[in-house]
This record gives C-alpha cells, sequence and structure tokens, in this order.
C-alpha cells in the first residue's frame, strides 16, 4: 500500500484536475493534511489502513491545545477545517478502494452563530464621503471608484482585485465576476458606481489591464508618466485594498475594525433589510449553499420583531 505522504499527493491531484477545486483550496487542503500527517508519524503510524479514531482524537485534542505564536488557541472553525479535509482525504481513499478510516464516523462539534459585522447607513455615508479630502486627484478617483465598487456589488476582495479593464464597463449596469470555485456570477452597479468608475477610468493614462492601478504618490511626476507609458503600473493587491478601507474608516471616524469584507455584509444586510429575498442575495453573494447566508440573521430577526409589532399588536 502507498504511503500516506504519496496518498495526499495524489488526493491533492484529484482535486485538481477532477474536482477543478481552486489553487488556494488545494493549497489549505495540503496545510491542514500535512499538519496531521505530520502527527500520525510522530504517533508511528504511516500507512492508512492503521488511521483511527483514536489517532483522530488524539490529533483533535493537539489542536485544541495548540497555539500559534501570540499565545492563542486555533479557533474552532479552523480546527474543523482540519477534520473537514481529513473526512475529504478518507472519502477519496475510499474511492480507490484503500482499507481506511470510515469518513462517517468523524463528526464536527457544533460551532456558535457567526456574528458579522456591518454598517449601519449613516456610517457608509460616512466612508464613501471620505475620499473626498484626499489631495492626489487620481487617487482620490480610484479609491472613491474602490468603496462604491465594493458597496455596490458585494465583491470579495480578491474578486475586485482581480478586475479587468476590458471585462468592466461603466456604462453598463452589470458584470460578470469568476468567483469561489470557479464559479460565475453577475453582479451590478448602481449609478453612482459606474459614475465614480468612469471618473477614474478617464483619468488615467497608463497602459495596465487592471481595472485598479497603484498610484505611487513617492515617485517622481516623470517616473509615474515613464511607468505608465510602459504599461508598469501594477494591480493593486487584496492587502492594499485593505489598507485603504481601514484609512478611510479612520478618516471617517469610525470605531469598528473595517475590512473590504465588511462593505460585503453591508451590502447584503442593506439588501435584505430593504425587503431583498435571501435567496436573490444568495446569487449575488456566490454563495453555493444558503446556510453561507443566513448569516445574516440580524436582519431576518429584526424584520421578525417589526412584523411582530405591527401584526399583533395587542
Amino acid at each position: 500500500m502507498p504511503p500516506l505522504e504519496k496518498l495526499k499527493n495524489q488526493f491533492l491531484e484529484y482535486l485538481e484536475i477532477e474536482r477543478n477545486r481552486s489553487e488556494l483550496t488545494i493549497e489549505n487542503y495540503d496545510h491542514y493534511l500535512k499538519r496531521f500527517l505530520d502527527f500520525a508519524k510522530k504517533s508511528g503510524i504511516s500507512s492508512a489502513e492503521k488511521l483511527d479514531l483514536d489517532l483522530v482524537r488524539s490529533f483533535r485534542l493537539h489542536l485544541n491545545r495548540t497555539r500559534d505564536a501570540s499565545g492563542r488557541p486555533l479557533k474552532l472553525i479552523t480546527q474543523n477545517y482540519h477534520v473537514i479535509a481529513l473526512r475529504s482525504f478518507l472519502k477519496y481513499l475510499a474511492k480507490q478502494n484503500v482499507k481506511t478510516l470510515a469518513a462517517e464516523k468523524l463528526e464536527l462539534p457544533k460551532t456558535p452563530s457567526r456574528q458579522v459585522q456591518f454598517l449601519e447607513s449613516a456610517e457608509i455615508t460616512l466612508l464613501l464621503e471620505a475620499p473626498a479630502a484626499e489631495k492626489n486627484d487620481l487617487v482620490r478617483l480610484r479609491d472613491t471608484a474602490i468603496l462604491e465598487t465594493l458597496f455596490s456589488t458585494g465583491l470579495r476582495v480578491s474578486e475586485l482585485s482581480g478586475l479587468l479593464r476590458t471585462k468592466v464597463n461603466p456604462s453598463h449596469h452589470e458584470f460578470s465576476v469568476r468567483g469561489k470555485g470557479d464559479k460565475v456570477r453577475v453582479v451590478f452597479l448602481s449609478d453612482s458606481a459606474r459614475e465614480a468608475l468612469k471618473k477614474y477610468l478617464q483619468a488615467r493614462s497608463d497602459k495596465s489591464p487592471a481595472l485598479f492601478v497603484a498610484h505611487r504618490q513617492k515617485k517622481s511626476v516623470e517616473k509615474q508618466i515613464e511607468e505608465m507609458d510602459e504599461g508598469q503600473t501594477s494591480a493593486l493587491t487584496p492587502r492594499s485594498i485593505q489598507r485603504i478601507i481601514k484609512k478611510y474608516a479612520r478618516q471617517a471616524g469610525i470605531s469598528k475594525d473595517i475590512t473590504p469584507h465588511t462593505l460585503r455584509h453591508s451590502f447584503a444586510t442593506d439588501l435584505l433589510s430593504n425587503g431583498a429575498d435571501i435567496r436573490a442575495v444568495q446569487e449575488m453573494l456566490g454563495h453555493s449553499s444558503i446556510t453561507t447566508t443566513q448569516i445574516y440573521t440580524h436582519v431576518t430577526n429584526r424584520k421578525l420583531s417589526e412584523i411582530h409589532k405591527k401584526f399583533h399588536a395587542r
């Protein structure tokens, strides 16, 4: 029987070729399974047929006691990701007729209900207006377009940073984006987002195909023009976009810890608060399961309270 390490590599290749999983998903599975196989090796186990519940139980106890560089324990959801990866690996082995532990014997503990952070309407207004104080015209136009686009579409930050100019036409109200699991969905631009994008793209003179690019203010004007002419302007990374969001949140006086994903949550919250069907919001967010969209219970619970007051006044 092949060693566990070889079986793991075959499983990762199966995810890539036959299941068409994303590169990030494969990297995560590799990380989780490597941690398990290292633990198994230290326990004297190197073959699939010797995997049993006692080993898995010891591994889960090990995860629960593991601390990161800051001395904090692993989050329960992170521990669960290891078990999910291991279950998928065991299911793959069963399909390959490899004698091993049955995946069905591994159970996941219930995690606490996920709480999402979102911005209230007044906070959204403050955030969207914050770039107005930026002195650099091009940076101001870019950052306004970024904020408006994020709130209008509900895009993930990785999806936003990967947008190309040829794929987004500000004259149109919608465009397609390829998200998690390589799934394509349609997202929609508000009038204010379209206007912000038009102004930003009209002001650019570079040849970069990226929709949002870095405009380095510390370089000389001559150097920036030279780079633009040569098409060297680089696309903004997700990390750069995150820094931009945090910058304007501070300037707007918002005390919450804001990330690009906060705008995604705010987008969904705004839709549901205004009566949108949760299935429609699921489609716009690109969630494969309605269960994921149901994290926005703060909205549905609030609406239930309003309905109760309206129709059960006594």
